[in-house]
């Protein structure tokens, strides 16, 4: 995969997309932090920046191995961004946050299984859950990037959701609709046990789904319709 170049073009998209994520209710105040790949490094947001104050100058430039530099301040989660970026070369961003419904499943410490076909968004039959460790711990790192090795999204034990995207707009997409399952397999539980599908329904469905979701940095962000359709 080419990485873009380090522009303020891109850091503002990375802004842009904070801000959306909140919107959306997808994360609360500044608990969620994105990462893309640019140049031979990666640019992540800052610590403890209100999203409504960024500005892209404020974002920080790492290299995919290595400690940031003396007096830098990226998000306190820089080292799972990194090893994602630097294990997943496929992949071109990196989106964490807390989504209400994807925080209480990682609460009670349950992976997503095959309740729904969009599971297979994900790359396997279900959303593994990350253990806990602290939180910006280089355990956490390697617990993340081992969990995700082989999927593009993941619970993490008491804490959020972290997924991938080949492009931000698709890391968006999946960060919505891992939420909407979040709240699907949670809500169908009250009612009785989930029935699931099979591994060879979701590899079909996987099958199906190469150019499935949102495509371009900079096209149109999800909308209610597009979660809807074909559903």
């Amino acid at each position: 995969m080419t990485a873009p170049p380090d522009t303020p073009k891109l850091r503002q998209a990375i802004i842009d997309a904070c801000r959306w994520m909140n919107d959306r209710g997808l994360n609360q105040g500044t608990s969620g932090n994105i990462s893309m790949r640019a140049g031979a490094g990666m640019i992540i947001t800052p610590t403890a920046i209100p999203y409504a104050a960024m500005k892209p100058d404020m974002l920080v430039a790492l290299p995919l191995e290595g400690d940031p530099a003396a007096g830098q301040k990226p998000s306190s989660e820089w080292r799972f961004h990194q090893k994602l970026l630097a294990t997943r070369p496929d992949m071109a961003a990196v989106v964490h946050a807390h989504p209400p419904y994807c925080s209480v499943l990682a609460v009670q410490r349950k992976a997503i299984p095959a309740c729904h076909y969009m599971v297979a968004a994900f790359g396997g039959n279900d959303v593994p859950l990350a253990g806990y460790a602290l939180y910006g711990s280089g355990a956490l790192a390697e617990d993340v990037a081992t969990t995700m090795r082989n999927r593009h999204g993941c619970l993490m034990a008491n804490h959020g959701a972290t997924v991938v995207g080949e492009t931000l707009e698709r890391g968006l997409w999946r960060l919505e609709e891992l939420e909407v399952l979040a709240r699907t397999y949670f809500l169908s539980n009250l009612g009785g046990q989930s029935a699931l599908l099979t591994d060879a329904e979701i590899d079909q469905v996987r099958d199906s789904f190469q150019d499935y979701g949102p495509g371009q940095l900079g096209g149109q962000k999800p909308t209610k319709a597009d979660q809807e359709k074909d559903r």
